[in-house]
């Protein structure tokens, strides 16, 4: 299952250098992106009209991408601008745009019907542009479908098994957790208070703490801004309002996923991982090394999943008391790939 009209994170701004060619695979549609002269972001499907040549095999001149077989060249629009040898340029000669918008350091593409794009309603990362904090970027490519990806991020409490050696903690601590799932018709939130807790390795390293915290987890996920979880943690020493707002004792980490599927079967998982702790203290680059190992935790595992589900596809899942949130957010995608599908008929 793909939903087409909804925004997607392409890649990270850095990784589209000015005259350099992007090719990946989106909802099973080969793109390439790359940068014109001008600065400015542009995606074109990845196949020259004329032999299928692969676009990003091409080159880049000033405003346009010129295909590596023929010199056909097309511009930031998909529009076919010159044929060598040739005055007339039949209009099947032009090639399928994506909307993409560059934000917070973030290239989003659009993949659907594009008169319905609009970039006024990509969701803020802000973070990445605040000196408070200090953030690194990952790109992880995922042999796993993407909702697996998403279902890992709603339901935390794979956390003390699956990352025992980082951000794990105590698994009762986590069961036990005061836990909140809400859901608006248009975003899933789970909130989670761990009062009283034993940090993990991580929150001691980060935060110096000596004893035990006041611990939170807040995961939103509103697929209609973009298709992204925004998950901010952290710890505080007991008692000193936490879960009143109160967080300056301690510290606060953001942990941004962005999910694009490749293909049925595999996923871009590109991640930011962002820390108010003090950058000349060196805690968010012990930091950063340790949810690196988080993620790559997570990937084993995901692909793992996926390897046993290709075996027995119709197999079901069995459910559990602690899928409230994942089962929301199946649902919140399922609704939203329907009414695509309805207004396809419609059409």
């Amino acid at each position: 299952m793909f939903i087409y009209n909804a925004w997607y994170v392409a890649a990270f701004a850095a990784d589209i250098e000015p005259g350099k060619t992007l090719g990946r695979k989106y909802l099973n549609k080969a793109v390439v992106l790359f940068r014109t002269e001008s600065g400015e972001i542009a995606a074109l499907e990845d196949r020259c009209s004329h032999r299928a040549m692969p676009l990003s095999a091409g080159h880049v001149d000033g405003d346009v991408i010129r295909c590596c077989y023929h010199g056909v060249e097309f511009n930031g629009k998909g529009a076919c601008t010159r044929i060598p040898n040739q005055a007339r340029i039949p209009a099947s000669a032009n090639v399928r745009h994506y909307p993409v918008v560059e934000k917070d350091h973030l290239i989003w593409i659009w993949m659907g019907e594009p008169a319905l794009a609009d970039p006024s309603i990509i969701v803020d990362s802000p973070e990445h542009n605040d000196p408070a904090w200090t953030w690194r970027p990952y790109n992880f490519p995922v042999k796993a479908n993407w909702q697996l990806i998403i279902d890992n991020i709603m339901d935390l409490t794979h956390v003390p098994y699956i990352h025992a050696r980082t951000i794990g903690g105590n698994p009762e601590q986590h069961y036990n957790a005061d836990t909140k799932v809400e859901f608006d018709g248009r975003k899933v939130t789970l909130l989670r208070k761990m009062p009283n807790s034993v940090p993990p390795k991580s929150y001691i390293d980060a935060g110096g703490f000596k004893g035990r915290v006041d611990r939170w987890q807040e995961v939103r996920f509103e697929p209609g801004i973009g298709m992204t979880c925004r998950v901010n943690a952290g710890g505080c020493e007991v008692d000193t309002g936490a879960y009143e707002g109160k967080r300056d004792n301690g510290f606060m980490l953001a942990n941004n996923h962005f999910i694009t599927p490749e293909t049925e079967t595999t996923s871009h998982y590109l991640w930011t991982i962002c820390t108010t702790a003090p950058k000349e203290s060196g805690v968010p680059d012990v930091l950063f090394d340790q949810f690196f190992d988080t993620i790559t935790e997570d990937e084993e595992t995901l692909q793992a999943q996926q390897a046993r589900i290709d075996d027995e596809p119709e197999r079901p899942f069995v459910g559990i008391a602690s899928d409230g949130a994942v089962n929301q957010a199946r649902r919140l995608l399922s609704a939203m790939q329907e009414a695509e599908e309805g207004a396809k008929v419609a059409a």
